[in-house]
């Protein structure tokens, strides 16, 4: 990238953090195998007084769902898990799943199925203050929080059995929400794997690829690398101001400082960019990375391909900030670049993270966007959207 191109980037992030948009950002641009762009600007920490560094370590949150989805095409590609077959073959909890339906429950009139989890076509709902599958989700979160720090945490195969009590939003297949549906995903991944979702992640996925960094907890020699989280607080007079941010929220540790019983295959993992860029080398390159076989080409080409059925579409288009993209295998594909709010390239894919962490691969560009930062209920927030535009403008 050219300078000016650098000393643009290094601004937007600068004023970002004068303004207390964010506290600390980092970004890592790979283009044909070769590192084009590093910038970071701010804190990881500011009341450690600790910059952000290289080796920073983020709460992926959301961003945690490709890797969940890369972990159920490894099963697909080895002939141990059927797409199409029902949730409840593997969790029996999920046999007799209810719909709310105009205020009662009724029966679904079809299973759960597996690749209704890689759509978030399930009808699984994340909490909310709302519907009635809203309420049951959040009681369920309310537990695993409460139960977080105790010496009983709420297990990934007992979450699921509680979801499995919660009714759906929806029958199966005829819609899309984004919801807990790559939490019951890890669950399946468990059972047929026969290894906790960590476990089959680290030798599947983390150690073939060097992710050394890569976990669902930060161990005590790495704590220091740990960001803070924040919020941002709007006060009187228009200006912002950056609050440390300590909760838990969906059941995730904000300490990351214990292995968790409930291992989130919807937003469990932490990472750093290094670590990330390698899984997204992984699936540019086809599945392999420096001679390590993690997909076959064919099933990659079936995991960053997807695409919503019309009705599911129109569900999934509600969503703000995602005109041109559709969804599938945990994560937004881009179809029709010319309905986009920012710049984009046709075939895009990736996702975010609650925290702000950004992820996005570009197969036809062979080049990879990572942006780290922690701020409550960002995901893909304007800064993310600068950055992006300045990237994509000067290719």
């Amino acid at each position: 990238m050219h300078t000016d191109i650098v000393e643009q980037i290094q601004k937007v992030m600068r004023e970002s953090v004068e303004s207390s948009e964010v506290t600390g950002v980092n970004l890592l641009v790979e283009k044909d195998d070769r590192e084009i762009i590093y910038c970071q600007e701010g804190m990881a920490d500011r009341e450690e007084n600790r910059r952000m560094s290289r080796d920073t370590i983020f709460r992926l949150y959301s961003q945690t769902k490709p890797v969940t989805g890369v972990a159920a095409m490894i099963l697909m590609e080895q002939g141990c898990l059927d797409f199409c077959q029902p949730v409840s073959e593997f969790l029996p909890a999920f046999a007799h799943m209810k719909v709310a339906r105009d205020g009662d429950l009724v029966e679904a009139s079809r299973p759960i199925l597996v690749h209704d989890l890689l759509r978030m076509t399930s009808g699984l709902v994340y909490p909310d203050d709302v519907t009635i599958p809203g309420k049951a989700a959040d009681a369920v979160f309310q537990e695993v929080c409460g139960r977080l720090h105790t010496d009983d945490p709420v297990t990934t195969q007992e979450l699921a059995e509680r979801l499995a009590d919660c009714p759906l939003l929806f029958e199966p297949g005829t819609s899309w929400v984004y919801g807990t549906s790559a939490d019951v995903l890890g669950a399946v991944i468990e059972k047929v794997s026969g290894k906790k979702l960590s476990e089959f992640m680290e030798n599947e996925i983390f150690k073939p690829l060097g992710m050394k960094d890569t976990a669902f907890w930060v161990p005590p020699e790495k704590r220091d690398r740990l960001a803070a989280a924040y919020e941002t607080i709007a006060n009187k007079d228009g200006s912002r101001t950056m609050v440390r941010y300590t909760g838990n929220n969906l059941g995730i540790r904000n300490d990351m400082a214990e292995e968790p019983g409930y291992e989130a295959g919807g937003a469990g993992l932490a990472s750093t960019l290094d670590d990330y860029m390698k899984f997204a080398r992984m699936l540019r390159n086809g599945g392999s990375l420096e001679g390590r076989q993690i997909l076959r080409p064919e099933t990659v080409k079936h995991f960053i391909s997807g695409e919503l059925m019309p009705l599911q579409q129109a569900a999934f288009e509600n969503w703000i900030g995602l005109d041109g993209f559709s969804y599938a295998n945990l994560m937004r594909v881009c179809r029709k670049p010319s309905r986009c709010g920012m710049l984009t390239k046709e075939g895009e894919y990736g996702w975010d993270g609650w925290l702000g962490m950004y992820f996005a691969n570009y197969p036809n560009e062979n080049m990879t966007f990572l942006m780290g930062t922690q701020k409550k209920d960002a995901g893909t927030f304007a800064l993310t959207r600068k950055l992006r535009n300045i990237i994509l403008s000067s290719l």
